[in-house]
């Protein structure tokens, strides 16, 4: 099967709308709100979202078994990108971190009552969720191995105990999927179980919004304290101890996902700095001009079509059923650091007017720099991809004669 690169018709037309969406209703709303999703209220969400339903673009990623246009992860990458930019674009479509990542990882292997329950409500956005895996130093982070929350076995079901941090959405989520350890110790490679807990259980405990650098992701980022929450056997996510394993389910598509998204923002950026090169006269003529600038504009738009070149071949092996942990890592580490550019040169081209707050620019600086860190820093994905390159190495020399 050959590797086609342009959308089809169909989706040619989504993206249209999309774009029609984000520009004429999006955008405004995000301006009103300085790009702080962290003020903006639920009816917000649900005026972003009727407008999405309207334009026929709302939940593209979601099988159309539960209300969504059902796209393969190919056909969703334009679309995303479309969303993306707008800080705001993506929680319209009801395609933001983290409940995109959880409507598949629930697709994938949730039980014909779990998506029911969790799954239908979160597709159609009645519901917000959070993916609770990351704890407070010594606990789980870069390391998923140092997990420390513990489930324990009880006659009715499993106890839940622990601290998570960091953890995206979570304010006035409707749910959450725990990560939590039933075997081993942390360090431990196996032994963790993922567990659909209902943020309204006794013992689930919101702590603090955490102050964060970025501000655009709704619900923001949030500590929360596990005590003694009881759930039943019903509540354990697949199966038990699998709970790493399924977190690859979720984390390559999503860490691809982060990336079609924040591309859009890249290409916002870069839209920003070319009609200001195009417009502003200095020395004698316009800033694009310049060879200075020129080189800059062209750098951002080698990065921005890099990064959708590598985006695309990541999405055709997981749409194809290829080994896709080599390339997410490299489109992960790639990507964020390309975006970082483009936005940084963006701003760099229009001065003091990208530093203020007249325009754009220093919000979207504010919240790409995070990227380079969420979903597995760079230096993370790049010990995992240089492991793999010795691991290749010594099996071709092992196999010489």
């Amino acid at each position: 099967m050959p590797v086609q690169f342009d959308p089809g018709p169909a989706v040619t037309e989504l993206v249209r709308r999309t774009e029609h969406l984000i520009q004429d209703v999006v955008l405004p709303i995000e301006l009103a709100h300085q790009g702080s999703a962290h003020d903006a209220s639920e009816d917000v969400r649900r005026q972003l979202q009727d407008a999405a339903r309207e334009a026929k673009v709302f939940a593209p990623h979601v099988d159309t078994e539960f209300g969504g246009l059902g796209l393969d992860m190919r056909d969703r990458a334009p679309v995303f990108e479309a969303a993306g930019y707008s800080l705001f674009g993506p929680l319209a479509l009801n395609c933001a971190a983290p409940d995109e990542g959880n409507m598949h990882l629930l697709e994938k292997i949730a039980t014909s009552q779990q998506k029911e329950r969790f799954l239908r409500p979160l597709a159609a956005g009645d519901v917000r969720s959070c993916f609770a895996m990351t704890e407070p130093v010594p606990g789980a982070g870069s390391d998923p191995s140092a997990l420390a929350t513990t489930a324990q076995r009880t006659s009715a079901g499993w106890l839940l105990n622990g601290r998570k941090w960091f953890i995206t959405g979570a304010h006035n989520a409707g749910f959450a999927i725990v990560m939590a350890r039933t075997s081993g110790e942390p360090g431990s490679r196996g032994g963790a179980t993922m567990f659909l807990v209902d943020a309204g259980a006794p013992g689930f405990q919101h702590v603090r919004n955490i102050d964060t650098l970025d501000e655009s992701m709704f619900g923001g980022h949030s500590e929360l304290a596990l005590d003694n929450i009881e759930v039943g056997h019903d509540a354990i996510l697949g199966e038990l101890d699998r709970g790493f394993e399924y977190a690859q389910v979720r984390l390559g598509p999503a860490r691809t996902t982060h990336c079609m998204r924040w591309l859009g923002t890249a290409r916002r950026a870069a839209d920003l700095a070319a009609e200001r090169a195009a417009t502003r006269q200095a020395f004698g003529g316009r800033l694009g001009d310049l060879g200075m600038v020129q080189q800059l504009l062209a750098d951002n738009e080698i990065d921005i079509e890099a990064s959708r070149t590598l985006i695309l071949k990541t999405c055709w092996d997981l749409d194809t059923g290829a080994p896709a942990g080599h390339i997410t890592s490299i489109t992960k580490t790639f990507v964020a650091e390309a975006v970082n550019r483009v936005v940084d040169r963006a701003l760099q081209i229009c001065g003091a007017l990208g530093v203020s707050g007249d325009a754009a620019l220093s919000r979207l600086y504010r919240e790409v720099r995070p990227f380079r860190i969420y979903d597995g820093p760079s230096e993370t994905h790049r010990w995992s991809i240089g492991r793999r390159i010795v691991r290749r190495a010594l099996t071709r020399l092992e196999a010489r004669p």
